[in-house]
């Protein structure tokens, strides 16, 4: 049997522009008990902005936390738990419009929110397409990241760069050097739309540190769009491994 779900929501509108790291960048961020999870050997960190919508945490929705956008920064591990590998994401960063969200994520599981004001806008654009905006306001100045995504939706295909980016189903907290926070995220498989024109403008250094400047800087590697679904996020586990392993 499952664990309990802690967290209900509908994720929309999911872009994300991927870039190719040095794997060293993330060795600081990397969870006990996991190992990066490569693309055709190279290590991806994907800039995310989507909807946070019709939200119930522990079944109950919270006046004026229901719908907000969130923009994170995450890349890629896989856990093998003796049985087989689990695929999941990490979180280097994740942007919020409400502090109270912040604050339980940060405290129940270790994430890394920050409250920050945010806003979003879907424009009509020409040839059957639609313009996304994410923006941020940090010391004063609006941050972006959008693109043009086409109207017309698909199907991930088995074993694509986007089943790759879209299907981890899990998410990896670093708890201690030897406890690592899993929990699991449940979500109908996306469809998917052809991404155009990425946009990310955004104060890299002050975000996520000095060392993600010259990847975040660069052209994307790929930029994807998925609709999304409803997602349900089960209540974490702590996987607590032998110190002598880690050596």
């Amino acid at each position: 049997m499952g664990k309990p779900k802690f967290l209900q929501a509908q994720w929309k509108d999911l872009l994300m522009l991927n870039y190719e790291v040095d794997p060293d960048v993330l060795k600081p961020y990397i969870p006990a008990g996991t190992i990066l999870d490569l693309w055709q050997g190279k290590a991806l960190v994907s800039m995310v902005g989507f909807m946070f919508l019709d939200t119930k945490v522990l079944g109950i929705k919270w006046p004026f936390h229901v719908n907000f956008e969130e923009i994170n920064l995450r890349f890629y591990v896989k856990h093998f738990d003796g049985k087989e590998w689990k695929r999941g994401a990490v979180f280097v960063s994740e942007i919020v419009p409400k502090g109270i969200i912040a604050f339980v994520a940060n405290n129940l599981y270790r994430e890394h929110y920050r409250a920050l004001p945010t806003r979003h806008s879907k424009t009509p654009a020409p040839n059957n397409a639609t313009q996304f905006l994410y923006e941020w306001k940090l010391k004063g100045k609006w941050n972006k990241l959008g693109a043009t995504v086409s109207n017309h939706l698909k199907n991930i295909e088995k074993g694509s760069a986007e089943e790759f980016i879209f299907e981890h189903y899990w998410g990896y907290n670093i708890w201690s050097a030897v406890k690592t926070m899993q929990y699991q995220v449940e979500h109908v498989s996306w469809q998917i739309a052809e991404v155009t024109d990425p946009v990310f403008e955004a104060d890299v250094k002050e975000l996520y540190g000095e060392a993600f400047e010259p990847f975040l800087k660069t052209k994307p590697f790929s930029a994807f769009f998925a609709s999304g679904s409803d997602v349900n996020i089960r209540v974490g586990e702590m996987i607590v491994v032998d110190p002598a392993l880690l050596k």
